[in-house]
C-alpha cells in the first residue's frame, strides 16, 4: 500500500509522514526531496533557474515513478496535486490512500512565517498579514484539489500521536 499525504505547506505532511512510516514499517519519501535528489538541485534553485513549469513537470514525472511502490508514505510538495494530471495519478493509482493534513490558515501562516525564506512560493513575503492573504488565497484555489483526497483530517490543535491515532484508524 502506498499512503499519500496531501496538504498545504507546513501543514505537517513530512513530519508526520516519518512518524507513521515507523509505525507501520513503510518506507518514506518526500516527493520534493526525492525531486531535488534527482535533480542535483534544492528547490528554490530548481524554481530560481529553471522556473516553476519546468518543477510541475518534473514533479509530475516524478511522482508517476513513484506511485507504484509498496509499503510507502509518500509526503506531496503542496501544489502537487494541483498540477498537471496529479491527483488523477493518485486517485488511479492500486493500493493507494490518500490523505488530506487539513490546518488553518492562522496556524499554517504561524508555522510558515519563520521559515519563509527556505520556501519559494513565500520567500518575497515580508510580514504576518501578507501572509495570512496569501495563504488564504492559494488555499481557496487548492482546496478544490486537496479534498480529493480519500480522507480529510483536521490537524487544528491536535498532538502528533492525536494525528497519527486519527490516520491509523482509517489504515486498519
Amino acid at each position: 500500500m502506498i499512503i499519500v499525504l496531501i496538504g498545504y505547506m507546513g501543514s505537517g505532511k513530512s513530519t508526520l509522514g516519518k512518524e507513521l512510516a515507523t509505525v507501520l514499517n513503510y518506507r518514506f519519501l518526500d516527493l520534493d526531496d526525492y525531486i531535488s535528489e534527482k535533480e542535483q538541485a534544492s528547490i528554490p534553485i530548481i524554481f530560481k533557474k529553471k522556473g516553476e513549469i519546468y518543477f510541475r513537470k518534473k514533479e509530475t514525472e516524478y511522482l508517476t515513478e513513484v506511485i507504484t511502490s509498496e509499503n510507502l508514505v509518500l509526503a506531496l510538495g503542496g501544489g502537487t496535486p494541483c498540477y498537471g494530471n496529479n491527483m488523477n495519478l493518485i486517485s488511479e493509482a492500486k493500493l493507494v490512500k490518500s490523505f488530506y493534513l487539513k490546518l488553518s490558515i492562522p496556524l499554517l501562516a504561524k508555522r510558515l512565517f519563520p521559515e519563509r525564506q527556505s520556501r519559494p512560493l513565500i520567500s518575497h513575503i515580508s510580514t504576518e498579514q501578507e501572509l495570512l492573504e496569501y495563504i488564504g488565497k492559494h488555499l481557496f484555489e487548492r482546496t478544490p484539489y486537496y479534498i480529493e483526497a480519500d480522507i480529510t483530517v483536521n490537524t487544528d490543535h491536535k498532538s502528533k500521536q492525536e494525528i497519527l491515532e486519527a490516520l491509523l484508524v482509517h489504515l486498519i
